[in-house]
């Protein structure tokens, strides 16, 4: 029986518990070496803005505001009616049998894919599943091979002690890693992590390129299976597939080459296609001895998806017509966006003004290029680095963007991670103008 109210004394533990300067490092080494996330603070500054009654175009987040984007309704009603339905408790460790079923059937209707429910393991979100993938295939020291820019693959490897081996991408290949420059580091690598469409470009992985890709690893399996080495896996993040432009067609690996399903992880979930970030239910599509492992660190860990919305993803998606119905939506609204973002960043360029965009191709991010190194502010300030031109627009425009240098890209390029799904088609047309008359208010040279 709990003590009635105001019981007992209050101890004042604070400054005891507190960090003491000269206790030696108290944390792990890899806790000690973690580094905290660049967007994060970017949206600290933002928030800071918007409290002081700023208007802020916040582009920065990865993230849907429900105002813009809510969750289909179906999901929302099955989320009610499983939580009064007393489905509370915890979830098997793997995942819920109907949903997993409905996963299954989910990817031969959608993707032509047929997997066995020993291939399929759920969890709370699609992060779990990517350390689970980089847990359960390499071991301390094995290279990880994987293009840059991109989403978190460097702190993942930091966490589980893999060698990082980044491939830096060209923007004249989309930022997408080709056949060509993956090939030298093959031999040497353990996993390969691919994203399409791809956080942070909003590119993706053509029919082509992927086919070569596929075939490289494949031809490098075929050697260490001579040889007696551990074969070389694929983590395929394909969180954002069904948010694809139009005139842009998601591929898989084993569509292309079946025996890749044997090589293959799919890292997938409903945060994105369906708006529902804080639903945190994702999932792992693989071979059956992989999943099987990933499932027992999970199991240990915990990170399971809560068991009502397990129940209530498994009736989404077994609804073919609320799920196209709802993506059809939300495809073409966050498409709108995009398109009036690359739209009005081609207008300046075409004024004379120093940026550029890719045309987007899926996920919610533009990729735009801002570049006005050397010009000079009305404050005789000279801007020289991504972050000087980033908060640069941030105070002078109201506009927050996120430099490539939050998804491992070194260097100067200018180059910036635009997101549409916290924002509105009005917010976007009244933020251009402000960030076109910032640029002209400098002063090349």
């Amino acid at each position: 029986m709990l003590p009635p109210p105001m019981s007992r004394p209050i101890v004042d533990v604070s400054s005891l518990a507190a960090p003491r300067p000269e206790e030696p490092q108290v944390v792990s080494t890899m806790a000690a070496g973690l580094v905290g996330s660049e967007i994060l603070k970017i949206a600290a500054e933002i928030r800071a803005l918007l409290a002081a009654g700023r208007p802020v175009c916040n582009l920065t987040v990865g993230d849907f505001d429900p105002r813009q984007f809510p969750i289909p309704e179906r999901l929302r009603a099955a989320i009610v009616d499983a939580y009064a339905a007393g489905e509370t408790n915890y979830p098997p460790s793997n995942g819920m049998p109907e949903l997993r079923a409905a996963i299954q059937r989910f990817y031969e209707r959608a993707l032509g894919l047929r997997y066995g429910l020993d291939g399929i393991l759920v969890a709370g979100g699609a992060r779990p599943v990517i350390y689970a993938t980089y847990r359960a295939l390499v071991d301390p020291g094995e290279a990880v091979a994987y293009p840059v820019p991109s989403w978190n693959n460097n702190h993942y490897a930091h966490m589980v002690g893999a060698r990082p081996v980044e491939i830096d991408c060209r923007p004249e290949d989309r930022f997408l890693p080709t056949r060509d420059a993956l090939l030298p580091v093959l031999s040497d690598a353990r996993l390969v992590c691919l994203n399409s469409p791809l956080n942070p470009s909003g590119t993706a992985i053509a029919r082509q390129t992927l086919a070569e890709i596929c075939h490289a690893i494949l031809d490098e399996n075929a050697r260490r299976r001579r040889t007696g080495r551990r074969p070389l896996f694929l983590m395929y993040d394909q969180i954002y597939w069904m948010l694809t432009a139009p005139g842009t067609t998601h591929v898989t690996p084993p569509e292309l080459e079946p025996e890749m399903a044997r090589y293959t992880v799919f890292v997938d979930g409903i945060s994105k296609a369906f708006a529902a970030t804080g639903v945190r239910v994702g999932w792992a599509v693989g071979p059956s001895d992989v999943i099987d492992r990933m499932s027992a660190l999970l199991g240990h860990i915990g990170a399971w998806a809560p068991r009502a919305e397990q129940v209530a993803t498994a009736r989404l998606l077994d609804d073919a017509e609320a799920c196209e119905g709802y993506v059809r939506v939300l495809a073409r609204g966050i498409a709108e966006r995009l398109a009036a973002l690359h739209e009005a960043i081609q207008g300046m360029r075409r004024e004379g003004l120093p940026v550029d965009s890719l045309p987007p191709e899926g996920a919610i991010y533009l990729t735009a290029r801002v570049h006005p190194f050397g010009w000079r502010t009305r404050a005789g300030t000279r801007l020289q680095t991504n972050e000087e031109v980033r908060r640069f627009l941030l105070e002078e425009a109201g506009v927050g963007l996120v430099p490539f240098q939050a998804f491992g890209v070194r260097g100067e390029g200018g180059w910036f991670r635009l997101s549409v799904g916290a924002v509105s088609q009005g917010q976007i047309a009244e933020a251009m103008p402000r960030m076109a008359a910032a640029l002209r208010s400098l002063t090349p040279g």
